[in-house]
């Protein structure tokens, strides 16, 4: 088994998980902190694996680049592959992802934005640094018999839901495929994606991006919210177009917004720019609304969760390179995770 592995986009946390993990996987790994692109991708040369992040460029002009280096896997070390065009890797190099890191990590940042927001106590610690123990301006509502709007109810959405019932909130769901535990819970009932935007106090967002879900809160859907609704992002920022919430945030119509992710985020987030301007004029907009609570993509962000995340993804390659079935392989065919029956994937198999 050939153990090198290039790392691209590594902070100083990736490197403490990695290294503790990789303690029993016994892999030769190097790491870089500069993205992966078409410009950096030459520095895979010798590398049969490389490991890659969201905000890195795995676009059709870097995985040709990568494949002529004899490239075999890309192994992402997170749930989301938006970032890969899945149609140049498939049949060239194989695509692994971590899927289950921990979903009550990022439930549990998305309810800790919406009461935060809430009950705006982010504006209050810093009035009251101030010596400002006013609280005029600072008022809130209960959540208690409000209603929220989970879409999405995988393993993070249906976290969120047990949260959001934990308050006593009703909480209405949307999904293409419901599950079937959520739909026997008390208080939570699966309805059209009209009913939702109708009818919930709080909206959350909780699914993948696709063609589908691609700019899916628009000028047309946050007309048809509730006045004054706080919508909260934790799952990947072009779920929502800036222009129309910024629209929306001056009108009123939306009363609040807690982005945990950005359309264009990956030239800020995870980096310092507290010495140096910010350029995106929509990035800066959002930043200047009071009611407007930016995290810099850190839903994930728990010992737990990291823990997960670099002995899954190492394990991901071992099985890849001890010639075993890959269950977190993602495949172009499938449009996702690899659905050919165990012991195959479609990247094997020739033909639909």
């Amino acid at each position: 088994m050939d153990t090198k592995i290039l790392f691209f986009d590594t902070k100083p946390y990736d490197r403490e998980f990695f290294i503790q993990a990789n303690a029993s996987f016994k892999f030769e790994i190097n790491y870089l902190k500069t993205h992966l692109n078409r410009e950096s991708a030459q520095f895979a040369a010798g590398y049969p694996t490389v490991c890659a992040f969201v905000n890195d460029e795995l676009d059709a002009a870097t995985l040709d680049i990568l494949h002529k280096l004899g490239v075999k896997l890309i192994a992402l070390r997170c749930a989301g592959y938006n970032n890969v065009d899945l149609k140049a890797a498939f049949g060239r190099i194989h695509v692994a992802r971590v899927p289950g890191y921990s979903p009550y990590a990022v439930a549990e940042h998305a309810a800790a934005l919406m009461l935060t927001l809430n009950r705006k106590t982010h504006r209050a610690y810093f009035r009251t640094r101030d010596g400002n123990f006013s609280i005029h301006g600072l008022l809130g509502f209960d959540m208690y018999g409000k209603t929220a709007g989970v879409i999405g109810t995988g393993k993070i959405g249906k976290c969120l839901v047990n949260i959001l019932r934990g308050i006593g909130m009703n909480v209405l769901v949307y999904d293409l495929h419901p599950d079937a535990s959520l739909k026997a819970m008390e208080g939570v009932a699966y309805v059209g994606l009209p009913e939702l935007y109708r009818q919930s106090d709080i909206i959350s967002l909780h699914c993948p991006l696709t063609a589908d879900t691609h700019h899916m809160v628009n000028e047309e859907t946050i007309s048809q919210m509730k006045d004054g609704v706080m919508i909260i992002n934790t799952g990947r920022g072009k779920l929502i177009k800036t222009d129309a919430l910024i629209d929306g945030l001056k009108k009123g119509k939306v009363g609040a917004a807690g982005l945990d992710v950005y359309e264009e985020e990956s030239e800020y987030f995870f980096e310092d720019f507290s010495s140096s301007m910010i350029s995106d004029d929509i990035l800066a907009r959002l930043l200047t609304f009071p009611n407007v609570l930016i995290t810099s993509h850190q839903g994930f962000f728990t010992h737990e969760a990291l823990t997960n995340i670099a002995q899954t993804t190492l394990r991901n390659i071992e099985v890849f390179f001890k010639g075993g079935f890959m269950e977190n392989e993602i495949c172009y065919r499938c449009d996702g995770p690899c659905r050919r029956k165990k012991g195959l994937s479609c990247f094997d198999v020739p033909g639909d």
